[in-house]
Parts: C-alpha cells; sequence; structure tokens
C-alpha cells in the first residue's frame, strides 16, 4: 500500500482501502472544534474508526464518494 504524506497537516493519505458493507460503513468524522473533516470507515462490530482520507473541501468528499461507490455519508462528531 503506497502513502502519500500531506506536510501541512501531518497527516498520511492511503491509497484505495477496501470497503466491505457487512461489516463497515462510510463516515464523515468531523471535529466541533477545529472543522476538521476525515472520511473513513466505522467498524459495526467494535465501532474502531479506519481513517482514508482529510477532506478538505466538497471535492474531496465527492472523491471519496465516487471511489467506494457511496452515496449518503453519515457525520459524526
Amino acid at each position: 500500500m503506497k502513502k502519500r504524506k500531506f506536510s501541512i497537516f501531518k497527516t498520511e493519505r492511503f491509497d484505495t482501502k477496501p470497503l466491505d458493507p457487512e461489516t463497515q460503513y462510510a463516515v464523515i468524522r468531523s471535529s466541533i472544534c477545529t472543522g476538521e473533516k476525515v472520511a473513513g470507515f466505522r467498524d459495526k462490530n467494535g465501532g474502531q474508526f479506519t481513517e482514508v482520507m482529510l477532506i478538505r473541501n466538497k471535492q474531496d468528499e465527492q472523491e471519496f464518494k465516487e471511489r467506494y461507490g457511496v452515496e449518503n455519508l453519515r457525520v459524526e462528531y
């Protein structure tokens, strides 16, 4: 799996990870303090969050939806 680094945010952006709809659902995790948004997958059983990409604007959100075939995204604070 290749990693691409963003030096501004000190986070890593990974290539496509598989979404297993039987055990995971897509979600945007948003900080109520800073407004930072991160898209990823939440495990239905254990609740573990897997970070996939930083959402900086609507284009990033649309890219995430297209890449993983997701129509609706939950937002968690």
